[in-house]
């Protein structure tokens, strides 16, 4: 064996795609590393082109990605993305996606639908990916659909944390826009001193995406300020029915809460004009300059998915860091 030369030495190298590169930074940052130099080009005809400029044969490889619009042409680069490590022979690739493109179609409603989250888990499979790491799913049970460890973080003592210190000495109420999402909404009340919940009872047409109508107020929110928790704003029809509904029940104020910053259409005109004191988001996605209204407060993730990320290459616990979560 004289002569051979074995090191065991583990070299954590992190990538990004170019839909969310700020978000990439302070992660980088944080961690105390670079992003790995990537070459992206896109062909007239919209293909995408990946190559990276150093070597990355045996790395702990973590390559993100944020699903955001135009959120095909973003999920094809990160997949690209995946296949040119695992041609370099990474030694373990690791996708952070903090929103997970598509995660609304997590079930057939209709006869003849697809199953889209699960096609993006097999998609993201097949191209080498070893593990998962996202924030806040839109249904818990899509960590099913990958064959192999899936980090499911929470935003949850982000969120809490900026709304506790700025409304903890107020009179709370803990609302979830719908029925499905008590879980969630209990947790939030436990995070804020035991705050009792209340639910918006809502009808949705399956045939018509994006429509919500509020119905009624089940609990007591009369004279509370009343945090409405969502994990995604898109075009911000549901949450603004919902707070409108909240304050006839005789709110005194509503809070918006989301992780997800999807802001798709009318969502910025509808959440300027809405009755709601404030609207809260982390960064998981890019909020461009000409989204962002006065009410509306990013808080960064980055220190989240740093942490993760940091988790997973020392082979420690990312349980440790669901704080308490089922």
């Amino acid at each position: 064996m004289t002569g051979l030369k074995r090191t065991t030495e583990k070299n954590l190298m992190l990538f990004s795609g170019r839909a969310h590169l700020e978000l990439a930074e302070e992660v980088a940052e944080l961690l105390g590393t670079g992003l790995v130099p990537t070459t992206h080009r896109d062909f007239a005809n919209s293909e995408i082109y990946v190559r990276y400029q150093e070597s990355v044969r045996g790395s702990d490889a973590f390559v993100m990605q944020s699903h955001t619009a135009p959120i095909n042409h973003w999920i094809m680069e990160h997949l690209i993305m995946v296949d040119a490590l695992k041609r370099a022979s990474a030694k373990r690739i690791t996708v952070v996606m903090p929103f997970y493109g598509y995660a609304r179609q997590d079930k057939k409603h209709l006869g003849r639908e697809p199953i889209s989250a699960r096609l993006m888990a097999d998609l993201f499979k097949a191209a080498g990916a070893n593990r998962l790491i996202t924030v806040d799913l839109h249904t818990s049970q899509i960590q099913g659909f990958f064959d192999g460890p899936v980090d499911h973080l929470a935003a949850l003592p982000v969120l809490a944390r900026y709304v506790d210190d700025k409304y903890g000495d107020q009179l709370l109420a803990v609302v979830s826009p719908d029925a499905g999402r008590i879980k969630v909404a209990e947790q939030w009340s436990s995070r804020l001193n035991g705050a009792p919940l209340a639910f918006i009872h809502k009808t949705r047409d399956v045939a018509r995406p994006n429509e919500a109508v509020a119905n009624r107020v089940v609990g007591e929110v009369r004279d509370r300020v009343c945090v409405l928790v969502d994990d995604m704003i898109d075009t911000g029809s549901t949450v603004v029915k919902a707070a409108d509904a909240l304050l006839e029940a005789g709110a005194r104020d509503v809070i918006i809460v989301a992780t997800h910053a999807i802001l798709s259409g009318p969502a910025v005109d509808r959440l300027k004009n809405c009755r709601a004191g404030e609207v809260i988001v982390t960064n998981t996605l890019p909020i461009p300059d000409d989204r962002r209204i006065d009410k509306l407060t990013a808080l960064s993730i980055a220190p989240l998915i740093s942490a993760a990320i940091r988790e997973v290459f020392e082979d420690g616990s990312v349980t440790s860091l669901f704080d308490g979560r089922a």
